[in-house]
């Protein structure tokens, strides 16, 4: 008894320090870099975030930031460890794109997961004469926070497609342009995050509210204008005062690293977030499409090692970045 006894304590004793030094070059805390309060980045990396914490031992926090803009400059510098991106913004800065970064190409980013589609998505207050989109010529609009996804490409939009020279941008997080819609300091506030987004569930329960779908020639006109985009429809009933589906257009979403994050880090985060969807919907409902056969839709950012591994350990393939 007493040499069995002895002979499991050494064994264990033995054990420890192989796991030690699995995760010696683990950080001890990690930052994620999500988005504004109210936009869908921010409810799906606190949750996510609390499942690291919880999961790998890390103290893993969301931080709110202006967005994938922003995001992937962050990765990109070592100043945050993982973030969130769509792949338009991420494309433009790998090819020294950023307008944070111009002229620098961020070549240390990687691909962790899919997360969901971002689809375009435009409200009202129900007592506008605001019936399409032609009709926000002259308007005021809100387009959400500087250097996020939607402020890039909705800008862009209006500063290239005819019929929209006499727009007027405002830049505030989510919930605040919902609050100044509310309040008629603009006409109309048009964002891009995941299904359904806070702002525009509150916004709805508490005003009478009309949502804009895209006729073929916005939405045309829009992806001729941000390649990355595609069609999308927004199913009905996602919202107060939402009766029939939207059209619209949409970019994938994924969450990246530093290429320099440990390869058992990246495996794990990645293993956390693709083997338990169940919980990753709790965090947010968006991530019903965090899912391991999404990872097809990223053509655009090298994969992690660590996160390559498990997707080919599990019988998915990995594409090459173009």
């Amino acid at each position: 008894m007493k040499l069995t006894a002895l002979i499991a304590a050494a064994t264990c004793a033995l054990a420890l320090p192989v796991h030690a030094q699995d995760r010696a070059d683990w950080p001890s805390s990690i930052t994620i870099g999500t988005g504004s309060q109210g936009g869908t980045y921010f409810g799906y990396g606190s949750g996510f975030g609390a499942m690291i914490s919880e999961e790998l031992g890390i103290n893993a926090g969301a931080e709110i930031t202006g967005g994938p803009v922003q995001n992937v400059t962050l990765v990109e510098t070592g100043e945050h460890q993982l973030g969130f991106v769509t792949l338009g913004p991420a494309d433009e800065a790998r090819r020294g794109e950023s307008p944070l970064m111009p002229g620098v190409p961020h070549e240390n980013v990687r691909a962790l997961f899919p997360m969901y589609q971002t689809p375009l998505q435009a409200a009202v207050l129900a007592s506008s004469d605001i019936e399409s989109f032609s009709d926000l010529q002259g308007k005021r609009v809100g387009v959400g926070p500087a250097g996020g996804t939607s402020a890039t490409y909705w800008t862009r939009f209006f500063e290239n497609a005819e019929g929209y020279d006499d727009v007027t941008v405002s830049n505030a997080g989510g919930s605040d342009t919902a609050g100044q819609l509310k309040d008629g300091l603009i006409d109309a506030f048009v964002y891009a995050a995941g299904l359904p987004t806070g702002a525009y569930s509150q916004l709805a329960v508490e005003n009478d509210v009309r949502f804009l779908s895209m006729d073929d020639e916005t939405r045309n006109t829009m992806k001729e204008i941000v390649p990355a985009m595609s069609n999308f429809t927004i199913p009905a009933n996602t919202y107060e005062d939402q009766p029939e589906p939207l059209e619209t257009t949409s970019l994938w979403n994924f969450a990246i690293v530093h290429q320099d994050m440990p390869e058992d880090l990246a495996y794990e985060i990645t293993k956390l977030a693709m083997e338990n969807n169940d919980r990753m919907v709790t965090n947010h409902a968006a991530a019903k499409d965090s899912l391991p056969e999404n990872v097809q839709f990223n053509t655009v950012i090298p994969f992690h090692p660590g996160a390559a591994r498990w997707f080919q350990e599990n019988g998915y393939d990995v594409p090459s970045a173009e």
